[in-house]
């Protein structure tokens, strides 16, 4: 017999600051069986203990090794076979910034994926681009050994000129730099599908904003957070959404269900 689940993605900008906006009782009312949480900037022991705490989750974080950055965490209701914080592989270069969490369940593997942002600097943006040819190696690899494979995540880059508000004005910064936005060309080439898009076609709506100028309020933001699955598996997804009535971040969460 199939059930259906839900699975959430939010770059929560900070889940101790988030946690006092209110994220435990998002997902006590929202009630989906896995969230992914990136960009959370604490270890696990530095998550406030509340008495308001979800208890039906067990929890994984994969954090930086510098003090408050990076890091994701993923909070399931559903226990793992396998959880890999970080890769498999020996490349460290890849992982000091505990930007990979990988939960193995007995009807897919799910990777929870903070993707480097390239704004800083030309080095920052190489790295990137380090990262995101590692990764698609790597969830190939993973499909090719016959895994059935979600990832979801912040990926910092706006597919299409649909993808945000001003594309005429980013396409000189990174984030809608041709070489970025060919990386998902190439990611869908390679047979991995974009949930929102297969779901909702052209509709327009965006997932990040800027802090700055009122950007959410005239909601002139960016759709840089997705769920891609491979190929292979599409027809599992019954719903891909994005919740931007949901507060406490910069990002809002996004979300797919899946029938397995």
């Amino acid at each position: 017999m199939s059930k259906r689940i839900k699975i959430i993605s939010w770059n929560v900008n900070g889940i101790r600051a988030t946690i006092k906006k209110g994220l435990w009782e998002f997902m006590k009312s929202d009630k989906a069986e896995i969230y992914c949480f990136q960009e959370t900037k604490a270890k696990a022991e530095q998550v406030p203990n509340t008495f308001d705490v979800p208890t039906e989750y067990y929890s994984y974080f994969n954090s930086a090794e510098k003090a408050g950055y990076s890091g994701v965490a993923t909070y399931t209701k559903i226990e793992p076979r396998i959880v890999i914080n970080g890769i498999e592989e020996e490349d460290t270069y890849v992982d000091r910034e505990g930007r990979i969490l990988i939960t193995k369940f007995d009807e897919f593997t799910l990777l929870n994926v903070y993707f480097p942002n390239g704004k800083k600097d030309k080095g920052r943006l190489l790295f990137k681009m380090h990262f995101y040819e590692f990764f698609l190696k790597y969830i190939n690899n993973l499909r090719s050994n016959g895994e059935k494979v979600i990832f979801c995540g912040d990926v910092n880059t706006a597919h299409d000129e649909i993808d945000l508000a001003r594309p005429d004005d980013n396409e000189s910064i990174s984030g809608f730099l041709p070489e970025e936005r060919e990386w998902i060309d190439n990611l869908v080439d390679n047979g991995w599908i974009d949930t929102y898009r297969m779901i909702n076609g052209d509709k327009v709506e965006y997932s990040w904003w800027s802090a700055r100028s009122g950007a959410r309020n005239r909601n002139v933001g960016w759709r840089i957070d997705y769920f891609f699955v491979d190929e292979a598996i599409k027809n599992l997804v019954k719903n891909a959404f994005i919740m931007t009535e949901v507060l406490g971040s910069d990002h809002c969460p996004i979300g797919i269900e899946v029938e397995i």
